[in-house]
């Protein structure tokens, strides 16, 4: 059955509500929650009735659009899912969905050669393995790297709101490090993925408080809150990270020439996949290759070395040279106690 936009934005909004267990759901917050939902997508301002927000729920209920939400009403007011598992983003695509996928997969395709649209080659190529899984009924023939384990993802959607419509947050964070989680007022102006784990960028409503860098696997909860959201006007997060492997930088941090040789029979890997857009192939003889990058030096810049082990060695700059030979000392003073 046909549903339109709007339609389809309050179930959704419906759906991460009743997701989320860590706040109880009216349906006054319900109304509220796709009121402004409606307003951030389509810019209507003119809200969202109760009658049509008990009308969504009862069609999520039922089984028209293949939905069949578990939803029930815990003590007579607060609204939530039965099966805390469940959301209708895992219900298997119909007929109609798939029709729709195939003719946006189509669209996209087109656009795969043009170097505008170099990025959405693997979101065409996750399409189209998802409508071949699902018309065939057979397993999938692309397998993209993941975790569904990670923690910290339900809060994406929340920051990047918050962060277009320039709203400040409430975080309570614990790093590794903290004894006791902290809760502050946030300015949030980037969210940055890397390998596969999550961290948004932004500044805590503290004097002279630099740029904060939160891993969201970290964040214990997020609430909006009325304090002035503190607008960026220093960076320019569009190229922040050119300079960087990872997401360990300070604002102002130089970038430096990190040279490295490999041998030559794991050479091809480095030279196929380069460790960072600015690699150049500096010299080779018959043991190796030798390599630069222009970067800056951070923990993940490191573990990136290590991880070739005795098949690569740092020849500069200095410091680099001397944190690795220390990192490399300690790990065989580790198996000196087996």
């Amino acid at each position: 059955m046909p549903v339109n936009r709007n339609a389809l934005i309050r179930y959704r909004t419906i759906d991460s509500c009743l997701q989320s267990r860590r706040r109880k759901w009216t349906l006054d917050d319900l109304i509220e929650a796709c009121s402004d939902a409606i307003y951030e997508y389509q810019g209507i301002m003119t809200g969202v009735s109760r009658r049509t927000i008990q009308a969504d729920i009862e069609m999520m209920r039922s089984n028209k659009l293949g939905y069949e939400a578990p939803i029930i009403v815990v003590d007579k007011k607060y609204y939530t899912y039965e099966d805390k598992n469940y959301s209708i983003t895992n219900i298997p695509l119909n007929n109609q969905d798939m029709q729709v996928l195939g003719e946006v997969t189509s669209l996209l395709q087109q656009f795969k050669g043009f170097n505008h649209f170099a990025d959405l080659s693997e979101m065409v190529s996750k399409l189209e393995d998802k409508i071949y899984t699902q018309k065939t009924h057979s397993a999938p023939v692309i397998d993209f790297e993941k975790n569904d384990n990670l923690k910290g993802l339900e809060y994406i959607e929340v920051i990047r709101k918050a962060i277009v419509a320039k709203k400040t947050i409430c975080v309570t964070y614990q790093s590794f490090k903290a004894r006791e989680a902290s809760t502050f007022c946030f300015s949030a102006y980037l969210l940055k993925e890397y390998r596969n784990r999550w961290f948004v960028l932004g500044v805590a409503h503290v004097r002279h408080q630099p740029l904060l860098n939160l891993a969201l696997d970290r964040i214990q909860s997020i609430t909006g809150h009325e304090d002035l959201y503190r607008e960026n006007t220093d960076i320019d997060f569009s190229t922040y990270y050119n300079d960087v492997i990872g997401v360990t930088k300070s604002p102002g941090q130089r970038d430096c020439e990190v040279i490295f040789w490999i041998d030559n029979k794991n050479a091809p890997y480095v030279i196929t996949k380069p460790l960072h857009h600015t690699q150049k192939l500096l010299n080779e003889d018959e043991t190796g290759k030798i390599f630069s990058i222009r970067v800056i030096l951070n923990f993940e810049l490191e573990r990136e070395l290590l991880g070739f082990g005795s098949k690569m060695r740092v020849l500069g700059p200095r410091i680099l040279v001397k944190q690795i030979r220390e990192q490399l000392q300690k790990t065989l003073d580790n198996y000196k106690l087996l």
